[in-house]
């Protein structure tokens, strides 16, 4: 018998643990102090891959692409994040330089959404970010072809058999595409949920001189 999404879908709750409360007259000015407190909290809390993030872009048509990337710092510069400039999202930053952020952190029913210009970040701390990770950074990066047709899951195998121990005998090897992006929020949302509904969220709006803030209806 199959499985039938409706009913699966209204058997699920959301937030069914305590979650913290927020006061909004407390805020900082600046949204990366909140952000930074947040994060530490969404670990200590053992949320799962909380440096995991939505990257929302468009296309050179203003279609809209969405998917997982990974948060590598965030700073008076903005929020970064890595990819091959030669990659779907990259030729979307290129012709479209503005995107948007997304954190969900479920265990304490806290989003953050960010939006602004997207900056490519000199080369040179491109690939000093990159070889500060994983050797399995490396290798990845140095497979290259992010986002073009695959022939077989074979090439894959031996381009990646290849990359690993190009990325062990030498751990400084150059990925000449990988990019690091920074995004310079011009707007920034914090999202606090509550179990009756009353969530809170107070935006942050760039203004020519530090930041305005206001408080959202849920």
């Amino acid at each position: 018998m199959g499985t039938d999404l409706h009913e699966l879908l209204r058997s699920l709750r959301v937030w069914d643990v305590q979650l913290p409360t927020f006061d909004p007259e407390s805020a900082p000015a600046e949204p990366l102090p909140l952000f930074t407190e947040w994060f530490a909290e969404a670990v200590a809390a053992g949320q799962s891959e909380p440096h995991t993030m939505s990257l929302a872009t468009a296309d050179e048509d203003g279609l809209p692409d969405v998917r997982i990337v990974m948060l590598h710092g965030a700073d008076a510069d903005g929020w970064a994040f890595a990819s091959h400039a030669t990659s779907r999202k990259g030729r979307q930053l290129a012709a479209r330089p503005y995107a948007a952020l997304s954190f969900y952190w479920p265990t304490q029913g806290r989003q953050i959404r960010l939006r602004g210009p997207v900056e490519v970040a000199p080369a040179q701390e491109g690939q000093a970010d990159l070889h500060a990770r994983s050797t399995g950074a490396l290798a990845a990066a140095l497979v290259g072809r992010q986002s073009e047709v695959l022939g077989s899951a074979e090439e894959l195998g031996r381009a990646s058999d290849d990359a690993w121990d190009r990325a062990q005998s030498d751990p400084d090897a150059p990925a000449p595409t990988w990019t690091l992006y920074r995004l310079r929020p011009q707007e920034v949302e914090f999202f606090q949920g509550d179990a009756r509904r009353r969530h809170v969220r107070l935006a942050y709006r760039r203004a020519e001189e530090g930041w305005l803030k206001e408080l959202l209806w849920p």
